[in-house]
């Protein structure tokens, strides 16, 4: 007895949705509108990098980004951790493809990293700092 289907099956075609989401405007700490696109996406990198991952119940599990275990760790551990869990928090978005031109100073006990998203939209830079102590 068969399980699953057999014979001629139609082909699945597979459609990106637009990424239609609220804007938040920062100037006026108010939601102005919609967006959708570049625009978008940048709103969503802002909002993964900073948001502790699994802390918040009104994101999903796979939103946000792990912070904890860094604080109080040598630079180049925190460093190659940060890499790390920047991609894997960023990937989680379709709509982004990756890191690149990763790169960090240490001064005093902050670490800053800085990096270029890179999107289907194009490329965005962005930042993010840790504190060692």
């Amino acid at each position: 007895m068969a399980v699953l289907p057999t014979g001629n099956l139609p082909e699945v075609t597979f459609q990106q949705q637009p990424g239609r989401t609220w804007y938040i405007d920062k100037a006026s700490n108010r939601i102005r509108g919609e967006c959708s696109d570049w625009l978008s996406v940048r709103q969503a990198v802002e909002i993964i990098l900073n948001v502790e991952r699994f802390r918040w119940q009104i994101y999903r599990p796979y939103s946000g980004m792990q912070w904890d275990g860094l604080i109080g760790q040598d630079p180049g551990y925190v460093a190659s951790e940060l890499q790390r869990r920047i991609t894997e928090a960023l990937t989680m978005d379709d709509r982004v493809r990756g890191i690149s031109n990763f790169s960090y100073t240490v001064e005093g006990d902050k670490l800053s990293a800085s990096l270029t998203v890179n999107t289907v939209f194009g490329e965005m830079e962005t930042g993010v700092e840790v504190n060692l102590n």
